[in-house]
């Protein structure tokens, strides 16, 4: 218990990062609202991000029935949220002047985003069987095919630049998301 509390605050610390430089960034929008224009796939995907942050500090709970750390475990972890802040930077860089806009960013930048986004989705696999064979089956089947589709999904998001496929997209996942976590633990 003693090497999961140390554990669970480096999390902490990495996933408030994380939240913060959200906040940060959406929070500019209300500071400087003549600025930089607000774009709606691009705020979509921050609040997407933000719902996949919360669930993973709820996802990680069952790592304290480790009974034995090994350093490749502590890194993996580590390295697994650190894929959550840098989906975070992404989504708010530090200037956008070499951009015309978070539009114009946005899809400058979507290969990387959806990059990483697609690796969080395999990384998460990794996470859950840490967590032991009897957790990652308790999910049933639409664990591992929810992981597969948004591993597609993200790498369909790469190649396809059409602003009607990012909107339908990230809606799509808000409300699978939600539903998603809804089922999972209300249900409980």
């Amino acid at each position: 218990m003693e090497t999961f509390g140390h554990i669970r605050m480096v999390i902490g610390f990495i996933l408030s990062l994380s939240i913060a430089h959200l906040l940060k960034g959406t929070a500019r929008f209300i500071q400087h609202p003549g600025r930089e224009k607000p774009y709606w796939i691009h705020l979509s995907w921050v609040f997407y991000i933000f719902i996949l942050l919360i669930h993973f500090w709820w996802w990680e709970m069952p790592l304290h029935t480790l009974k034995r750390w090994t350093f490749p475990e502590y890194l993996f972890v580590i390295c697994f949220i650190t894929t959550f802040f840098l989906l975070c930077a992404l989504l708010y860089p530090d200037d956008l002047k070499d951009y015309n806009g978070y539009q114009d960013y946005f899809y400058s930048r979507r290969k990387w985003f959806f990059g990483v986004l697609a690796f969080s989705f395999m990384a998460d696999v990794i996470d859950t069987l840490l967590k032991g064979e009897i957790y990652y089956h308790h999910f049933g089947m639409e664990y591992p095919i929810r992981n597969v589709m948004h591993i597609v999904l993200c790498l369909l998001a790469i190649r396809i630049s059409s602003r009607t496929f990012h909107g339908a997209l990230v809606v799509l996942l808000i409300l699978y998301e939600m539903s998603y976590i809804l089922r999972l633990y209300l249900s409980a």
